[in-house]
């Protein structure tokens, strides 16, 4: 076991988001073992936390108030309940910006500077803040002041245009992905952020702003199909399950079900066909090579798709993993924590929870040897930290922060 702390360790944390793509981000840092203090409006809290069912269970089995969405993205954080729409709940939060290190925010645009609680505000008082803003369409632009969801988002950054079955395909025409990806990916880009800005930090002692918006990032994410449309001038379509840019590389039918082929270079292809029964293929001069294979893939592919259907699904796994060819099952969820690498990489944990004895999170993939990850508490409970963080953070005593937390 390693006796080093985690990375982010000492790093104060001051969490203003909501839903997922900031509270994605936050917990990112929460788990490098920053102190992330996440302040919810009292009474309700992240909206998410209503996003149910399901909900978690208590120990008597039945439903808590805490949505299995928010579960999701708020591990490792405190929870804090204050109202900064009040002059008393804004100064408090403004007292942790100025002691915080990093605040992330998912407001509208300008929607705190009313509170103080903008970046320009709060730089005055703390230069060496980095200020994180997660909005839809960013600081700046002429969609600057609308909202923006992840949904919406998929659709008007070109990622629906690519996803789903074709259009002269039964059951053709986009399709969203199945979880927030737009939301996510923002979180993963604003947690880079974020880290970068506090590298830089390190040599100039400064904080500074960094503006993240969902479609920017949605737009970025598109990767090689942004570059299939920049060098042809042709916007990519909807190939269903196939690959633009390599054949074959899809879902197949087989006698039991479904299962995915994704070969990658011609010896990769060349193997396929031996174990399919069909050397012949990789020999042909109109699929020896994978531009010819996407250029004839109207040829090929019903060829394969003949074959594939005559194996089973194991079979066709085991002879590919034989070979070194890339291939894998369609698996649920409940499979997929079934698997042995899920289950040896211990992808799904357990953590105490004050209500429900336990509750289940999926681990993170940030494998470090030498500071490893932690997992310090479970998602909190609505304000579950307030009377902690006034009291040791900001110096409230008993009096105060019970004439706050009543109302009175």
């Amino acid at each position: 076991m390693s006796t080093r702390p985690a990375p982010l360790t000492g790093i104060r944390v001051l969490d203003l988001t909501r839903v997922l793509a900031g509270p994605w981000c936050t917990q990112n840092l929460a788990d490098l073992g920053a102190e992330v203090v996440k302040i919810e409006r009292p009474g309700a809290g992240d909206d998410t936390r209503a996003w149910g069912p399901p909900y978690l269970k208590d120990q008597d089995g039945n439903d808590t108030t805490e949505a299995a969405y928010y579960l999701s993205a708020n591990r490792n954080k405190k929870s804090v309940a204050l109202d900064i729409a009040t002059p008393r709940g804004a100064e408090l939060v403004r007292e942790l910006a100025r002691q915080s290190d990093i605040l992330v925010e998912n407001f509208k645009v300008g929607g705190l500077r009313k509170y103080g609680l903008d970046y320009e505000s709060l730089s005055k008082e703390n230069p060496g803040l980095i200020y994180c803003s997660i909005t839809g369409f960013g600081q700046t632009g002429p969609y600057a002041s609308r909202p923006g969801y992840d949904f919406m988002i998929q659709g008007m950054g070109g990622l629906m245009s690519i996803t789903g079955e074709r259009d002269d395909a039964p059951g053709g025409g986009p399709q969203k992905a199945g979880v927030a990806v737009a939301d996510l990916m923002t979180g993963m880009y604003s947690t880079v952020g974020i880290l970068a800005a506090l590298h830089e930090r390190g040599r100039s002692g400064l904080g500074q702003h960094i503006d993240m918006a969902l479609l920017d990032c949605q737009v970025a994410m598109m990767a090689n199909q942004n570059l299939n449309y920049m060098t042809s001038g042709k916007a990519p379509r909807r190939a269903g399950n196939a690959h633009q840019n390599l054949v074959p590389y899809q879902v197949f039918a087989v006698s039991d079900g479904h299962m995915i082929v994704a070969v990658g270079n011609d010896s990769q292809f060349r193997a396929y066909c031996r174990v399919i029964g069909m050397p012949e293929l990789s020999e042909d001069a109109r699929f020896n090579t994978n531009p010819k294979r996407v250029l004839n893939r109207e040829e090929l592919v019903p060829l394969l798709v003949e074959r594939m259907a005559q194996g089973e699904r194991d079979h066709w796994l085991a002879e590919l993993e034989r070979a070194g060819v890339p291939a894998g099952p369609i698996n649920t969820l409940d499979q997929v924590y079934e698997d042995p690498q899920v289950v040896f990489r211990q992808m799904k944990r357990e953590l105490p929870h004050p209500v429900a004895g336990t509750v289940p999170i999926a681990g993170s993939p940030l494998r470090l040897s030498g500071s490893p990850v932690e997992y310090r508490h479970a998602p909190p409970m609505l304000g579950e930290h307030t009377a902690q963080v006034l009291r040791d953070r900001l110096g409230l005593s008993d009096a105060d922060i019970e004439a706050l937390t009543s109302g009175h």
